[in-house]
């Protein structure tokens, strides 16, 4: 059975993981008979409240927060082992941009945190999948400068940033997935441009059944 990695940002849309696609992540890589396990930076972040969506002065862990999504089995990023696993996935949400990367505040020049980015290079020098959904993308591209193709829907400012990062941008519709043969990466827009949940998920289920058809 095939075993994909997946590193979540947190738990929510505004601060960290997006949970629609984190669940439907989990759901879909189930539903086509592979296996999954979890993994989580374990470091502090800053907090919004989600209903009055306004940054709080809360602090909280990634790591731990992460574990809410995947009920508690859930790995510290830093003991992630490219040789164990087959493929790398990373949801959405706005942890993504700042949690697992600066992109959120320092756009075009952000940094990628450097556990997230051994992940994707250790990955990468293996030439195993990675994918990406909704903004999770712009990581990868800050990561792989070398001419990667990838998604992140239609979104002109976003697309001119991953460029910026040396990557190659291809538009696409909420459902539909990118898929760099050369460079094994594969993206979905996701609730980039999704206006239902039907759409992530079907998105999604795209994009696992393609790297699940490309390790055949």
């Amino acid at each position: 059975m095939k075993n994909i990695a997946v590193i979540l940002s947190g738990c929510g849309v505004k601060d960290g993981s997006e949970i629609h696609e984190a669940t439907l992540l989990l759901l879909a890589i189930d539903k086509l008979g592979a296996k999954y396990t979890i993994f989580a930076p374990n470091s502090e972040f800053t907090v919004v409240n989600h209903y009055m969506g306004v940054e709080t002065d809360e602090k909280r862990n990634i790591l731990i927060e992460s574990a809410r999504i995947a009920r508690g089995e859930i790995n510290d990023l830093i003991t992630f082992d490219a040789s164990k696993y087959d493929a790398l996935i990373l949801p959405g949400g706005f942890g993504a941009a700042k949690n697992l990367c600066t992109y959120a505040v320092d756009g075009a020049n952000m940094e990628v945190r450097k556990d997230v980015a051994q992940a994707i290079v250790d990955m990468h020098t293996l030439h195993k999948p990675i994918g990406g959904l909704c903004i999770a993308p712009v990581v990868i591209a800050g990561v792989l400068s070398n001419g990667v193709n990838l998604t992140i829907g239609n979104d002109r400012a976003t697309a001119s940033d991953v460029e910026e990062f040396g990557a190659t941008h291809t538009d696409a519709e909420a459902t539909e997935v990118v898929i760099d043969e050369v460079n094994n990466v594969y993206t979905s827009p996701c609730y980039m441009l999704a206006t239902h949940i039907s759409q992530v998920y079907e998105g999604i289920e795209n994009l696992v059944r393609s790297i699940l058809e490309s390790l055949d």
